[in-house]
């Protein structure tokens, strides 16, 4: 698809979505960024704020099979990814898919699920397959996890490992609303059902399209050392012990050309990459013990690296680009 095509795909889905999701334009652009690029999100907020309705909003506007677990300590790989049971009727075992197999999974309290369980997501997000009894099963393109977790409630919870972590290209949030938000949803609350179905404005051939020309977006040497720069800085930075890694790396590059392209370019510039290193890089940051007793956060810290980096100038990317 041209440009202007998949511009038009991006802009599709944020105006079905946003029917119900109200005041929350950024979120819906970087679940776009995050559908588009074949990454997966975590999304970090207390219950009631529209994580669930967000989920299912963006699966029905791109037309795609949605499935929800729900996290809990008695949750099992077999129950998430599937099991193999005897059939009496053909005499032969057979594979029985899980949640796992659809095309937009809502893993809702993702940290309720024992670490095992946890685990068992892991090829799923990273290569888009499940090993089970020695067979591979390809998933369904286009596979895209939503994560949610309580970053309040910590009693009955098991904390995301590293690896884990690593796997989500974003951990957002959603926030609470403004006033005028807050009224619009309670007003939105009382009407009829049916009025708020979301409909399916592109199919899923349309976002693998997308998601195929989003590997085509251009990037100058000069956008790729600044990349390379802000990654490398946060392995040899004063307070942190753990910096980000290769695939953060390829994270951030991927995410801004499908930032790229939601904002109607084939090209990425600075900007894009400078907006989204909070959102991909932070949850991938090891902090010293020493930065809890100066009260510094990851967030902080990549600050300070952003404002230390010298940033290309913008025009010459995009000249160098076209």
């Amino acid at each position: 698809m041209t440009t202007e095509k998949n511009y038009e795909v991006a802009q599709r889905i944020r105006k079905e979505v946003g029917r119900v999701i109200v005041g929350q334009e950024e979120t819906i652009n970087l679940l776009l960024v995050g559908l588009f690029s074949g990454g997966h999100i975590l999304l970090e907020d207390v219950p009631g704020v529209g994580k669930t309705v967000l989920a299912k909003a963006l699966a029905a506007s791109i037309g795609a099979d949605f499935s929800r677990v729900q996290c809990t300590p008695d949750l099992l790989p077999s129950d998430v990814i599937g099991t193999t049971v005897f059939n009496q009727k053909s005499g032969e075992f057979e594979f029985r898919e899980g949640p796992l197999f659809a095309q937009l999974v809502l893993a809702d309290e993702i940290n309720r699920a024992i670490p095992r369980t946890q685990s068992s997501l892991l090829e799923a997000m990273a290569e888009g397959q499940i090993t089970t009894d020695g067979v591979t099963r390809a998933l369904e393109r286009p596979f895209f996890v939503m994560a949610t977790q309580n970053p309040i409630e910590s009693h009955g919870t098991f904390p995301l490992p590293e690896a884990q972590l690593d796997r989500f290209l974003m951990r957002i949030s959603l926030g609470y609303p403004s006033h005028e938000e807050e009224r619009r949803i309670f007003r939105l609350s009382r009407q009829d059902a049916k009025a708020l179905q979301i409909e399916a404005v592109v199919s899923p051939e349309d976002v693998i399209e997308v998601q195929n020309a989003v590997r085509q977006v251009k990037m100058t040497q000069e956008v790729e050392d600044y990349l390379i720069q802000l990654v490398r800085k946060t392995r040899e930075w004063d307070g942190i012990a753990i910096g980000v890694s290769p695939r953060g790396l390829i994270a951030l590059g991927a995410a801004a050309q499908a930032l790229a392209v939601i904002r109607g370019r084939d090209y990425v510039i600075p900007d894009d990459i400078k907006y989204l290193a909070p959102k991909v890089l932070t949850h991938r940051l090891v902090l010293d013990s020493s930065m809890r007793l100066k009260q510094k956060t990851a967030r902080d810290l990549l600050d300070e690296i952003l404002n230390d980096s010298t940033v290309p100038v913008e025009d010459d990317a995009a000249q160098a680009a076209r």
